[in-house]
């Protein structure tokens, strides 16, 4: 068996709450196991005995870790998970599942309500290393002046039809 990359997450707390609103948003998902504190090294963990310490999911058969770390423990923006969708449908599926109670942010990023950060986006690669810099720079210019993906419009700017964003 080759390597096996599973993402590791700590949040303060919630982690449970947070599977469960994660695998009801993503097709065959799943929560597959719930570890808990147990009351040896509370000194070192401080949590109490019982309390849930990972939560381990699959969401669409990607397996996903959780952890309550407590007090201290905070996501940020340097990490995010990046979902490409063909369709704007599926982006504007996604996006308002996941912006439930969290923030927008720009270039199709938002953080949800749990502190993870996802970008929700199209496949860019075509544009963004197209052989023309003139349609790398109109797509890269649309995509600054977005908050969500708009699909139809990074067409039109790969097309020249849409100036870049200031």
């Amino acid at each position: 068996m080759g390597v096996r990359f599973i993402p590791h997450l700590w949040l303060e707390s919630g982690a449970e709450e947070a599977a469960a609103f994660y695998t009801g948003i993503f097709p065959n998902s799943r929560i597959t196991s719930v570890t808990r504190y147990p009351g040896v090294g509370r000194e070192v963990h401080g949590q109490e005995p019982g309390t849930v310490l990972t939560v381990t999911m699959e969401l669409d058969g990607n397996p996903v870790m959780l952890l309550n770390g407590g007090p201290g423990f905070r996501l940020d923006n340097a990490f995010s998970f990046l979902l490409e969708f063909e369709t704007q449908e599926e982006i504007d599926r996604y996006w308002n599942a996941l912006l439930e109670g969290g923030q927008a942010q720009a270039c199709g990023w938002l953080t949800d309500r749990f502190g993870v950060t996802w970008q929700i986006a199209c496949p860019m690669d075509h544009w963004l290393t197209h052989p023309d810099p003139a349609v790398r720079e109109r797509v890269f210019g649309a995509v600054l002046g977005m908050v969500k993906i708009d699909i139809a419009a990074l067409e039109a700017a790969a097309r020249g039809q849409v100036s870049p964003a200031a």
